[in-house]
């Protein structure tokens, strides 16, 4: 298991869940969130981090690396979710999931990388089964998480032989709170629990995953 793991958007449900697997492993943490307040069992906390922001996401990452003395792992949590028809849509829609899905993920790795290829490690990213076949009103959604999935082939080809992996998740739907809250007429039992995802994080940043690089891994109910 990497000594030292980046966790971005450890706030949100599955944030805390991967802080909480990585933290029972024995790893050490440092939660990243751009809330202003982020209550959570980490060894370092950095809120109100604008982690779609070049210089604020590099601040971070040197700020971890200044207390915790490296960083060996990276997961790239961050993200969100906008249901939204082309048709009518807007604009603004699709900026907001690019920044928020796909732009953190791509800056947050760029900014770790000089620590990464130091001493070798991982980044995961998190994607989504729903970029593979939206369904209607899923396109802005769809379309920055296929965009993290071609990150991280492309990021992985041109790390390879360098000593840092990078791969990615890609759930179906998390039993969350606010999906809960969202979709109150689905059942769902047959949704991924945010402690299941987590297992295979940690385990995709750990040295059992060596074999794995450039993949994405469906995560999807039994």
């Amino acid at each position: 298991m990497s000594n030292v793991v980046i966790v971005t958007g450890a706030s949100g449900a599955l944030g805390r869940a991967v802080v909480a697997r990585l933290k029972a492993d024995g790893v050490v943490v440092a939660a990243v969130d751009a809330a202003p307040v982020v209550e959570i069992d980490a060894d370092l906390v950095l809120a109100g981090v604008d982690l779609a922001d070049a210089t604020a996401v590099g601040g971070a990452i040197e700020a971890v690396v200044s207390a915790l003395g490296a960083v060996n792992g990276l997961a790239n949590v961050a993200g969100g979710f906008v249901w939204e028809p082309v048709v009518g849509g807007e604009a603004e829609t699709w900026d907001r999931m690019f920044r928020t899905n796909l732009l953190t993920a791509a800056l947050a790795s760029r900014a770790a990388l000089p620590h990464l290829l130091k001493q070798g490690g991982a980044i995961v990213n998190v994607g989504a089964v729903g970029a593979v076949d939206p369904a209607a009103g899923m396109a802005p959604y769809a379309a920055s998480k296929a965009g993290v999935m071609a990150l991280t082939r492309s990021l992985a080809a041109e790390l390879r032989g360098r000593g840092v992996r990078v791969n990615a998740v890609l759930p179906t739907i998390l039993d969350t709170p606010t999906n809960r809250r969202d979709m109150p007429d689905v059942d769902p039992a047959e949704w991924i629990r945010p402690t299941d995802a987590a297992d295979v994080i940690a385990f995709l940043l750990s040295d059992a995953s060596v074999a794995v690089n450039g993949s994405g891994i469906t995560l999807a109910a039994s």
